[in-house]
């Protein structure tokens, strides 16, 4: 194996590999920052008050928001200003989301780190520096994230259903977790009866004659998927999932959904107890 010497480009006063590059390459696969299994929810957005937000992303386990800047070259005061202004704006417009501010530059300063200081306690964000690497004819990104997010909890925008397909999911997610959608609703056919899976954009939800009730949804990631079921908030169905040994993701409660991490291997212990659950849902919700 012979060592070859990177070079370390300047996205900056690159023509080719541009801020647009860049965006493209983190809204393409949103894991190369380093944040997790996010997904991409909107680019250029353009918000009240002027201005356009680079990136949202998304991480459907937490129900949490990133609203990511992009700088070339160093972090500067107006990028920080214009970072936090543009996560006020979207976490008052969209409060039932936790929220957080992401800025990606190339050169993140001391000085940056410690204006941010003045803000430890009051804002979430994260400083992620990004260096372009090319070894011969190839080029790579690399993240590392230099300031951490300080949580912050918020209060808790409703989704616009974009069709998709089986493909869209077992590109996005895995074909093992499409497949283990397939068997919960397979387990659940009694339940679900006329009811058939619709693909969407965020979430696979159920149709029935071309109208959609989501009294059951499902988000596949790339191992395991997010079932989210539809019914008030009580202590009943508390109990019942706090003594089971399936994951249980905290209660989404602008929509009235808990929310179950299921993998493999929890399917045949618990698909009894997620049928009884849906029979609920259904009988709550379907019209």
């Amino acid at each position: 194996m012979k060592y070859i010497k990177p070079e370390v480009i300047s996205l900056k006063k690159s023509n080719e590999f541009n801020e647009k590059w860049l965006q493209a390459r983190i809204e393409e696969d949103p894991s190369i920052i380093g944040l997790g299994e996010l997904d991409f929810r909107d680019t250029e957005k353009i918000l009240v008050g002027g201005g356009r937000l680079d990136t949202i992303l998304y991480d459907a386990e937490d129900n949490r928001r990133y609203e990511v800047e992009i700088q070339l070259g160093k972090t500067d005061e107006t990028h920080i200003i214009r970072t936090i202004e543009y996560w006020d704006l979207e976490r008052k417009k969209n409060p039932q989301y936790d929220h957080c501010a992401v800025i990606i530059a190339e050169d993140i300063t001391s000085r940056f780190l410690n204006v941010i200081s003045l803000f430890n306690g009051f804002i979430p964000l994260i400083a992620i520096q990004v260096k372009a690497i090319k070894v011969e004819d190839s080029i790579s990104l690399f993240f590392t994230k230099v300031l951490d997010e300080v949580k912050f909890e918020l209060l808790e925008e409703d989704i616009v259903s974009e069709p998709s397909d089986r493909k869209y999911w077992e590109n996005r997610a895995s074909k093992k977790s499409l497949k283990l959608v397939d068997d919960i609703y397979q387990g659940l056919s009694e339940v679900m009866g006329d009811f058939n899976l619709k693909f969407n954009k965020h979430y696979i939800g159920l149709e029935n004659n071309d109208k959609a009730n989501n009294f059951t949804s499902f988000i596949p990631r790339k191992s395991g998927i997010i079932v989210r079921i539809k019914m008030e908030k009580n202590d009943e169905v508390d109990d019942l999932l706090e003594n089971s040994d399936i994951e249980t993701l905290s209660y989404d409660k602008k929509w009235k959904l808990y929310r179950l991490r299921v993998n493999e291997s929890d399917l045949q212990d618990n698909l009894e107890m997620i049928k009884n659950l849906v029979a609920k849902a259904k009988k709550e919700y379907h019209n």
